[in-house]
């Protein structure tokens, strides 16, 4: 198992990740991962036959980690926090992320602004995991007791996105702030005393 994780795959996605998170997909080159990775082109392209192929390997292991913090300032992984309560954990979505140099939000929010292709092999995992969590968020609300779990999760959904949304497009966080606020009115609605 160790040799697989220092394998040529293994570094590949490793800088992809990094690289198309921090620097976006389109503006990150093949070239680049190859050089960064410590292997030739031919090699990777071996293993992963085409851009979109690595993009869709890089998306799917993002997906692995949502239940975690990968310290990328996406706060899915709240809602998979049993020691919280479900009002907890819908909260928790709105705390604001750790500063860093540059906030990118959601790396599947980022992929699908930047995948333009309806047939690319990455955007069925973008649609999957914003599934997941719609679905993650509704089952959390009924969870909570909403009166409604499915518009409430459905409206919390769009507060989150648009939180981390906004906050890439200013590099500030301080959307979270205003959302939370907004979050709570609706919780405080849709929840029982």
């Amino acid at each position: 198992m160790a040799q697989e994780t220092a394998g040529p795959r293994s570094r590949i996605l490793a800088v992809a990740t990094e690289l198309f998170y921090r620097h976006g997909i389109n503006t990150t080159g093949i070239a680049e991962v190859a050089d960064r990775a410590g292997v030739s082109k031919r090699t990777l392209y071996q293993l992963f036959p085409g851009k979109d192929l690595l993009v869709a390997a890089y998306l799917d292991g993002i997906a692995a980690t949502t239940e975690r913090d990968t310290g990328d300032g996406n706060n899915e992984y709240k809602l998979f926090d049993l020691a919280l309560s479900p009002r907890e954990r819908l909260l928790g979505l709105f705390d604001r992320p750790a500063p860093v140099a540059r906030y990118r939000g959601c790396p599947f929010h980022d992929a699908a602004v930047e995948l333009a292709g309806l047939d690319h092999p990455g955007l069925p995992l973008v649609i999957e995991h914003k599934h997941g969590i719609l679905r993650r968020l509704i089952d959390t609300a009924r969870q909570a007791g909403a009166t409604d779990p499915d518009l409430l999760g459905r409206q919390v959904a769009v507060l989150f996105e648009g939180a981390m949304a906004l906050s890439t497009s200013l590099n500030s966080t301080e959307a979270f702030d205003f959302a939370r606020t907004a979050a709570v009115v609706l919780l405080d609605a849709a929840l029982p005393a």
